[in-house]
């Protein structure tokens, strides 16, 4: 944004400078092109006026004073002087002279095109031509005194163009400080600094109130977040211990059945609140925090999940295959990871057929079975919370909805697909190999 900005500035800064400077250049070439015109047309007048037994000896004083050549010739044609030119050099100059046709205009006199210019003036009253004056004269001295005057533009335009420079730099510093304090400020939060704060009061009015914006928001973030762990630690511990008073109580009970079933549900479904506002909590943390990502190996966690789920699937008369792929190290801890795959495997054994099959390669894991799998729409609501399907009435509808959550905020990806029974693959950033 910096070199944006000073680009923008400084060719607008520039353009305006260039904008005064070129016009003043033509200005001071064509106002000393004038005057030199006045000049030349001025000593053209007073030699036409002198009597023709002065004329002589004044061409011949100006030629040798001013190094300007002269000739004057009579109505016919006849030379009356030539001085350090010949008539024969300048005869259609002469002619258009004897004829009153008006001389074509001087070109504005630049430093780089100094020459000789003819001027040519007819010699009478009226219409009445008694013979003309040719002056042929050097723009050398013209040329030299625009070049000189031109120096002292482009000097002053020099001088401005580094003012402005020099301005632009202050007030992009000025203006970009208060950004750089914020991306500073953002960094620290990136970082997980609590309540980083944007100290700096300098710029522009608008972008102080944005400092003191950011540092509101900081507060707000580290309060919510510090809201949040309170939150899951008061319930955690406010509510199992009613619960476990309740089941011991119930277990008492004769004929208890029904309500021990109804009590381990409800054993669940808190469980399930607190690993689902746990996870949230963690994928605020991770979004606001920025911490360095813990790593684990996807094998290794799928191989210890799977010996871990394997007694229960045996027992439900399900097959736990395992496809290893390429091994890989994922950006996310092993418990999240850990969890992600309790969750898949519950459902696979639970509601999956009698054949599940884990595949991992890299970074990707995939959990399949040949069960009757999902249709269309409660494919988009499966991950939602609480939502369970038309035919079940077990489970609390939080188990995708937590695996969803933990993957996203690691920066990984959850999809489900239901081809042949229920597929869900998860993609995790990779550790790159060094």
């Amino acid at each position: 944004m910096r070199q944006r900005l000073l680009l923008v500035l400084l060719l607008f800064s520039l353009s305006a400078v260039a904008a005064f400077a070129v016009p003043l250049l033509a200005s001071t070439a064509s106002e000393r092109t004038q005057q030199f015109v006045i000049s030349r047309t001025a000593d053209l007048d007073r030699f036409a006026a002198l009597p023709r037994d002065v004329v002589a000896d004044e061409a011949v004083r100006y030629t040798s004073l001013y190094g300007e050549e002269i000739v004057i010739v009579d109505a016919s044609g006849g030379v009356v002087v030539e001085s350090g030119m010949d008539v024969l050099d300048v005869p259609d100059v002469i002619e258009s002279a004897l004829r009153n046709q008006p001389a074509a205009p001087v070109p504005t006199v630049l430093p780089w095109n100094g020459g000789d210019v003819l001027f040519a003036r007819p010699i009478g009253t009226g219409t009445r031509v008694n013979g003309a004056v040719v002056l042929r004269a050097s723009t050398e001295a013209t040329a030299t005194d625009v070049l000189r005057r031109w120096a002292w533009v482009l000097a002053g335009a020099v001088l401005a163009a580094v003012a402005s420079v020099l301005l632009v730099l202050v007030v992009a510093r000025w203006l970009l400080r208060p950004l750089k304090e914020l991306d500073r400020g953002v960094r620290a939060v990136a970082a997980g600094q609590r309540r980083a704060h944007v100290v700096d009061t300098a710029g522009p009015a608008e972008l102080r109130a944005l400092s003191e914006s950011f540092n509101r928001m900081s507060d707000a973030v580290t309060e919510a977040a510090d809201q949040q762990r309170r939150l899951i630690a008061d319930a955690s511990h406010q509510l199992r211990n009613p619960m476990a008073a309740l089941r011991l109580r119930v277990d008492m009970l004769p004929g208890n059945e029904s309500v021990v079933a109804e009590v381990e549900r409800l054993e669940s479904l808190l469980d399930g609140l607190l690993a689902l506002a746990s996870a949230e909590s963690t994928a605020t943390e991770v979004a606001a925090g920025g911490r360095e990502p813990e790593l684990a190996d996807l094998g290794v966690v799928v191989h210890e999940r799977v010996d871990f789920w394997l007694p229960s699937a045996t027992e439900a008369g399900v097959a736990l295959t395992i496809v290893d792929g390429m091994p890989s190290l994922v950006r996310c801890p092993e418990s999240d990871l850990a969890q992600v795959l309790d969750v898949l495997l519950d459902n696979a054994i639970k509601y999956g057929g009698n054949t599940v099959t884990i595949t991992h390669d890299r970074a990707v894991l995939t959990v399949s079975d040949n069960g009757p799998g999902l249709s269309t729409e409660d494919i988009e609501r499966a991950t939602e919370r609480f939502w369970r399907g038309r035919d079940d009435r077990r489970g609390t509808g939080l188990g995708l909805a937590i695996a969803e959550r933990l993957v996203t905020a690691r920066g990984g990806t959850l999809e489900l697909a239901s081809p042949q029974g229920l597929s869900v693959t998860l993609a995790l950033p990779r550790e790159p190999v060094l």
